[in-house]
């Protein structure tokens, strides 16, 4: 049993509290706010026994061995370097830092001082993720040649978020984090990523950051990751991730549809799901918010490899790659053109180019095969010797 000191009373502050206290023996022992009230408010609703508005206190409390960031981005440094010095084991929200430069700050910090950590990157632990992961990496869709992942809602709920100096950017570096470590776990996170084209733009806020942007990574195997980002989705929160093979395709949809469909005239009156926008109508409850956004299954792996000695399935390196791909996002938007993606001691080594398949029939390469409507089977076919494409028909009735 681990006793936390949860940094943090904002929405993720709530989720992971929530799903901490519903998993494990493990407890939040100590919380930190920066608002008193708002800290000793949250920390008699969530049953927590002692709360500080003192961040060096909630860090170095002598009763508990793992500190969870969940502040805002601009504080993740402060507090991790802090929590590396303090000898504690150190988990962190996403994304890891504004920039890579952040990230590799942190990064090294920990690694010089010891200490177990984690990214907490919650949506490559949600249950139909997880499920979907072990197929791809049974050979169940064959080489993957494409992953699709999308994020929108109507924006985030604190100030700061909206901040392109505290946030370190807009919309991208709030959700196309998440977007691109599905990418990578999907693609293979040995694979590197090797250049991106990004498309950003301000189209509905009076801000300086971005509140839309889209996204091509190319991957060494030659796979392509695409993002899609926006902070003014209308219609609640979109969360959906799609995945080409060679031999199969997946569809995920998170959120917006949610299983639970509820028509209601007079309208909940209270909180409906994140980011929903209305309380009337048809509404799209969850019924386990922590568990199908992954924070459950998420704090158990990274828990349990505390315990096990082991690495979790998102490190801080992790967490650092995904900086650095965020960071060439932004400089490609800038530039209107593919920029090279600038990571320093790569770690995943060299990833083969997906192969081409040659199967050979009826003298030729086989282009493609499909079922016609007569029940013959159609073949479209390259002569090993011209290079031209030719088609025959095979009744195997």
């Amino acid at each position: 049993m681990h006793r936390i000191s949860m940094l943090g009373t904002g929405l993720i502050g709530m989720f992971y509290t929530q799903a901490l206290h519903r998993g494990r023996a493990d407890r939040v022992h100590v919380l930190y706010s920066r608002s008193k009230e708002r800290g000793r408010q949250c920390a008699d609703e969530w049953g927590i026994p002692q709360c500080t508005d003192d961040l060096d206190e909630a860090i170095g409390h002598d009763e508990t061995d793992v500190v969870v960031v969940g502040l805002p981005n601009f504080l993740h440094v402060e507090a991790v370097e802090k929590a590396a010095k303090a000898g504690k084991a150190v988990l962190c929200t996403k994304p890891l830092g504004r920039n890579a430069a952040e990230a590799a700050r942190m990064l090294k910090a920990i690694e010089k001082a010891g200490v177990f950590s984690a990214y907490l990157e919650d949506l490559v632990y949600t249950p139909k993720t997880l499920k979907s992961l072990a197929a791809v990496r049974a050979g169940a869709i064959g080489d993957v040649l494409w992953v699709r992942s999308r994020e929108t809602h109507p924006g985030p709920h604190s100030a700061w978020f909206w901040d392109a100096e505290l946030a370190g950017g807009g919309a991208m570096i709030d959700m196309g984090c998440h977007c691109v470590e599905i990418i990578r776990n999907f693609v293979g996170k040995n694979n590197r990523p090797v250049e991106v084209v990004c498309w950003a733009d301000t189209l509905v806020h009076p801000i300086e950051a971005e509140d839309h942007g889209i996204a091509l990574i190319r991957f060494e195997s030659g796979a392509v990751g695409q993002f899609e980002v926006s902070w003014a989705f209308r219609g609640g929160m979109d969360l959906r991730d799609e995945v080409s093979g060679t031999d199969g395709t997946i569809w995920l949809n998170h959120w917006l549809r949610t299983g639970i469909e509820m028509f209601s005239a007079p309208g909940r009156h209270g909180y409906v799901a994140e980011k929903a926008e209305t309380e009337t109508g048809w509404l799209f409850p969850v019924g386990d918010e922590p568990g199908e956004l992954g924070y459950t299954d998420m704090f158990a792996d990274v828990l349990s490899a505390l315990d096990e000695g082991r690495e979790p399935m998102e490190t801080f390196y992790d967490g650092y790659v995904v900086n650095a791909v965020l960071d060439t996002c932004y400089r490609s938007a800038k530039s209107h053109a593919w920029e090279p993606v600038r990571i320093e001691g790569w770690r995943g080594g060299k990833t083969k180019r997906i192969s081409v398949p040659k199967v050979e029939r009826h003298g030729g390469i086989v282009i493609k095969q499909e079922r016609m409507p007569d029940g013959k089977t159609k073949l479209i076919l390259r002569d090993k010797k011209t290079g031209k494409f030719t088609q025959r028909l095979l009744d195997e009735s």
